[in-house]
């Protein structure tokens, strides 16, 4: 089955707002206000390919925390298959926060 853009749209949200269930174990703000988020792409078939880091590349949540992400966004309504790509290019640093987490963490 396609989806319209508008469909597509509203699939988008629904995924940033399970992201933003989704906490980086050391640091009490979620990984999409982290910036741990790097790219969500939906394709017309609802093929979901998150890019995504780690705050450092030997964090502890290594092994659980993308198969948390994957297995979170693959139970949003109408995602079809979940592909998630690690990447440390460009390795992340506190200025990818947004200023919410930034607020929280009292770095403002």
């Amino acid at each position: 089955m396609k989806f319209t853009d508008d469909q597509i749209a509203d699939i988008g949200e629904e995924i940033i707002s399970v992201l933003k269930t989704v906490y980086d174990p050391e640091i009490p703000v979620d990984i999409y206000e982290l910036g741990l988020i790097y790219d969500v792409q939906i394709s017309d078939d609802a093929d979901v390919k998150i890019i995504m880091t780690l705050t450092t590349p030997n964090c502890p949540v290594a092994e659980t925390l993308p198969q948390e992400v994957k297995d979170k966004v693959g139970e949003v309504e109408h995602v079809n298959s979940v592909d998630l790509e690690l990447t440390f290019e460009p390795s992340w640093n506190k200025d990818m926060m947004s200023e919410e987490a930034k607020f929280e963490l009292g770095m403002l």
